[in-house]
């Protein structure tokens, strides 16, 4: 059960305490706070969990301050929709909004190498007016030889290089509860010259205790990939870990699925759950066409199949694309084979605007044939 409060009875008012009040002096019910800011104003929640069967809505909803009582309808019970729930959820962080209605890309290295490179990358986007990027210090492999990435070594250079480009967020992939520690360390030590997006990639996605300690801080916000060989349901529960220990500003990630069924393509391109995940849960969906193609294969029309599955998750409503890009794609220390070139960036996004364009017009045709219905 969620108990939504009026946008001027907050949790802090007279009102929002003797609604916690009235629910922590229930047997068997605990309560727990959470605020989300929309695009025009901000929401108290309440989150009931326990015996919530024994609680009479219409007396919840008869407390001054409450705007109404949502039941919770499926598993994932922060993140999730439920029943009669259409609310606009979403954060803002560093400056940048995140949320159902946006869309932003994040172009950069897979695998940071050198700063002659990550500034190339930066400056490159600086000229596209791009303020996000994503930028890889430490890189779980498969083999055991192969590069792991710079680590904490490289991150006062980075944020350095980010902050003098104007670069507001960058997407890092953490392995470990002691990389969030170190990342943290270093915006502090720099003067947090920019943010970070902490990414958990998609095979600690059920890695629980790192879930947990992600989740218990709020500073920097989430960027969780679909694990890439389970279920959307357990994947969506992995974010409803996060969200569960406290942290609620979380984007879910498709990635594509491990199975030769994908070939010739790296992974089975997962982009048809876009509109899956946003009619389930609050939660912003990005796209890393990189990983689900894996190459730079270009068809017989001259277009890449990369650009072709990130225009099919544009359209089909993604927020965020994920995308690897590599001033020198031949000497990328990771994923060189599947990093697009700096002389295909500004046609990339320009691809990219294409596809937006062709979902905000099936939007509003979708929004005329809804009124005339309704009519």
């Amino acid at each position: 059960m969620i108990v939504i409060l009026h946008p001027d009875s907050s949790l802090d008012t007279d009102e929002g305490k003797a609604v916690l009040s009235y629910l922590s002096n229930k047997s068997g019910i605990t309560p727990r706070t959470h605020s989300i800011t929309g695009t025009d104003r901000t929401l108290s929640e309440i989150y009931v969990i326990g015996d919530v069967g024994a609680l009479d809505q219409a007396e919840i909803e008869s407390l001054p301050g409450v705007e109404k009582v949502v039941r919770v309808s499926r598993e994932y019970r922060v993140i999730g929709r439920h029943a009669g729930d259409v609310r606009d959820a979403g954060f803002t962080y560093n400056g940048v909004r995140f949320d159902q209605h946006s869309l932003h890309v994040f172009a950069g290295l897979c695998a940071v190498d050198n700063p002659t490179n990550v500034e190339t990358m930066m400056k490159l986007l600086q000229e596209q007016g791009q303020v996000c990027t994503r930028m890889g210090a430490y890189k779980p492999r498969t083999n055991p030889y192969s590069f792991q990435g710079h680590g904490a070594t490289c991150l006062p250079w980075v944020f350095e290089l980010a902050g003098k480009y104007g670069i507001r967020v960058i997407a890092m992939e953490v392995t470990h509860d002691s990389h969030v520690q170190e990342i943290r360390q270093a915006l502090k030590d720099t003067g947090h010259p920019t943010g970070v997006m902490l990414q958990i990639g998609t095979r600690n996605t059920q890695n629980f205790e790192l879930l947990k300690e992600v989740g218990r801080q709020s500073e920097l916000p989430v960027l969780l990939k679909r694990g890439f060989g389970i279920t959307l349901d357990e994947s969506l529960n992995a974010a409803e870990y996060l969200a569960s220990e406290g942290n609620r500003n979380i984007i879910f990630c498709l990635r594509g699925m491990k199975t030769n069924m994908g070939d010739p393509h790296r992974n089975l391109v997962d982009f048809g759950h876009v509109p899956v995940v946003r009619h389930l849960t609050h939660l912003p969906v990005c796209i890393d066409p990189s990983h689900s193609v894996g190459t730079r294969n270009v068809g017989p029309d001259g277009i890449s199949d990369l650009m072709h599955a990130t225009a099919q998750g544009v359209i089909a409503g993604a927020n965020m694309v994920l995308v690897d890009f590599h001033p020198r794609p031949e000497e990328a220390l990771v994923d060189g084979p599947q990093a697009l070139r700096p002389d295909e960036l500004s046609w990339f996004f320009e691809d990219v605007a294409i596809a937006r364009r062709a979902y905000e017009a099936r939007l509003a045709r979708a929004q005329t044939h809804n009124t005339a219905t309704e009519s």
